[in-house]
């Protein structure tokens, strides 16, 4: 069984930092791509994403803000996040693209984490 944990999220003044990680853990034969998500009432939308090889993508409004990383040996993958902004006020999910056997692959979510940033 394969698990996705996040941590980090909080609440913070606007223009401060957070740092959210999410570690992926179970029967694990290869983790592909790993990204994060922000779920408001409005949307979801991708944040950013990054592949084993370490080539990410950004949403546009969020380069320079945001950073992804990742450890590849320990499936673990970080957001951090500078110069917060009340419109990033979300709920924020990790997304991992899992292989648990050498068979097929799936898609796991983690179980979110808020993030609030006040004005």
């Amino acid at each position: 069984q394969v698990q996705l944990v996040e941590s980090g999220g909080g609440l913070v003044q606007a223009g401060g930092s957070l740092r959210l990680s999410c570690a992926a853990s179970g029967s694990i034969f290869r983790t592909d791509v790993m990204a994060w998500y922000r779920q408001t009432p409005e949307k979801r939308e991708l944040v950013a994403s990054i592949t084993t090889g370490g080539s990410v993508n950004y949403a546009d409004p969020l380069k320079g803000r945001f950073t992804i990383s990742r450890d590849n040996a320990n499936n673990t993958v970080w957001l951090q996040m500078n110069g917060l902004k009340p419109e990033d006020t979300a709920v924020y999910y990790c997304n991992a693209r899992i292989w648990p056997s050498q068979i097929r692959s799936q898609n796991y979510w983690g179980q979110g984490t808020q993030v609030t940033v006040s004005s």
